[in-house]
Order: C-alpha cells, then structure tokens, then sequence
C-alpha cells in the first residue's frame, strides 16, 4: 500500500466527518446569503451584504448603545399577572412562565440608566422576544418607571420600540396602557426633558398609537415597518392599491412621520449628539 492510501486517505476521511457546529453560519432574511455569526454581531445584526437590519434582543440594544457597554438595569414595578384568568391554547400564566424561561426576560420592556456620547440617559428597550413585544399592563408600568427615573436624574428619555402591538391576553387593560402611556410623556414634557423615540421593525398597534408616536425627536432604522393597522386590511377597508413601500420607514420620512432614519451603527453617536443639543437647548437661557 502506498502512502497515498495509509496517511492522505484517513486524513481527507477525517476532515470530510468534522462536525460544523449549528451556530457558526446564519442567513441572511432579505437576501437570504450566508453570513458568519460572529461577523453578523461584529456589524450589530446588520447584514454586510444587503443592509437588512435583523432584529436585536434587550441585551444587545442596551450594550449597543451606552459608552462602552456600561449600563445599570433597574428592577421594575410588578403588576397584577393574568387578571382575567385568560386560556387560548394555554393558560396566560403559563405562556408568560414559558416566555420567561425562553427569553431570560420579567416582561417585554427592560429600563436602564448609564451614559451616551458622555451624557446621563435613561433607555427603554421594548423586547420583542417576549411575545411579540407585547404592550400589557407591565410594559405600562415599566414605561412610567422609565419616566419617573429620567425625571429623578434630569435626564433624557431614549426607547427603542419593538412590537406587536397590545397584548389580546389582557384585553381592555392593555388598552389603558395607551394612555398611561402617554401621560408618562406628558411628565416628561412638564419637567422639559428630552423624550427621543427610536422605532424598529416592527412598530405597530398600540404601541404605534401611542407613546411611539409622541417623541420631540422621531427616529427609525431603515425599512422598519410602522403603523397601526396591517397593510392588508387598510386596502380591504379603502379598497384601493397602497403605494409602494407603505408604511415603511423611508415612506414615513418622505411625508414627515419621521425626523430621521439612521442605520444601526450610527444610532449611538446621532444619540449622543442630540442629547448634547437638546441639553444645551434646554439650560441656555433665551437672548434677551
């Protein structure tokens, strides 16, 4: 036997049953190309190829965007679980112990306090993980916590919105967080802080009809889809043909929904610039 057959052959053998390990490669949702996993992080969950901006999870938005990574999370008020004893195809207090047990998340909103572009902010992420990003009874509370805690530092509000809108399990009481909601805004604007809103796809139902859209300072990453209703059933109700790219971010920003869409690995320093000016604005005294 030659060496081809005692030595080369075992070790091509060899090669070809070397296990890939599952989470090495992902695709890509837009353009469906194959991207490294550890280079889909690198670029923050923004494909290299196309742009798309995949989904992010709390822990990534919030590492994303203070100074260094460096944040202090706050534990959040509790609120009455499951107050109409709602069953689907599982009892709500079972899918909310599964969605905790899944997502390492209390709730679909987590709140913390650090430094952006060297100022004092205050962060709300929505965390679409925990069903859909769902607004509830605890979201509402945890989004009044958010307020009352930028108020107590003098610090501005940034939220990063994720979701599906309110959650059915709740019924008319994740209906009250719409104007729970937007009173927590309006304490903001009382105390003259800044209130800065950074949409994410998707934004929509309640979440869109209220404090989502209520910010002095407008964002969204690119082709985030924002509104109320689903395309679908606004052309079944108008009975017409929607535009091209409705209800998407650019469309939004062309007829003045918006005041700007910024791609993921720019949010941070935009942030940092506009907490300086909005600050500035607000401890400069008028001229005379």
């Amino acid at each position: 036997m030659s060496w081809l057959t005692e030595y080369v052959r075992p070790k091509i053998r060899g090669l070809l049953k070397r296990e890939v390990p599952d989470n090495l490669w992902t695709n890509c949702e837009s353009c469906e190309q194959m991207i490294l996993v550890k280079d889909l992080r690198r670029a923050m969950n923004v494909c290299p190829h196309c742009g798309h901006h995949m989904r992010a999870t709390v822990q990534q938005r919030l590492e994303w965007t203070f100074d260094k990574g460096e944040f202090t999370r706050i534990e959040l008020p509790k609120a009455p679980v499951d107050p109409l004893s709602f069953r689907d195809r599982k009892r709500y207090t079972d899918r909310l112990k599964d969605e905790r047990a899944k997502s390492q998340l209390e709730e679909s909103m987590a709140v913390a306090h650090g430094r952006i572009g060297g100022h004092d902010a205050v962060v709300a992420v929505m965390a679409f993980e925990f069903i859909a990003g769902t607004m509830g009874a605890a979201l509402g509370e945890a989004f009044l916590a958010a307020a009352r805690l930028a108020i107590l530092q003098q610090a501005p509000l940034i939220v990063f919105t994720a979701s599906g809108g309110a959650r059915m399990q709740e019924g008319m009481l994740s209906l009250m967080q719409m104007p729970r909601t937007t009173i927590a805004v309006e304490m903001l604007r009382e105390a003259k802080l800044p209130y800065i809103v950074v949409m994410t796809n998707p934004t929509t139902g309640g979440v869109s009809a209220s404090f989502a859209m209520l910010g002095d300072i407008q964002i969204a990453e690119p082709n985030a889809l924002i509104g109320f209703a689903g395309q679908r059933v606004i052309e079944d109700t108008v009975r017409e043909k929607l535009p091209e790219g409705f209800q998407r971010a650019e469309y939004l920003l062309d007829h003045g929904m918006l005041d700007m869409v910024v791609a993921r690995p720019e949010l941070p320093a935009i942030l940092g610039t506009l907490i300086g000016q909005l600050n500035h604005a607000h401890i400069t005294p008028p001229a005379a």
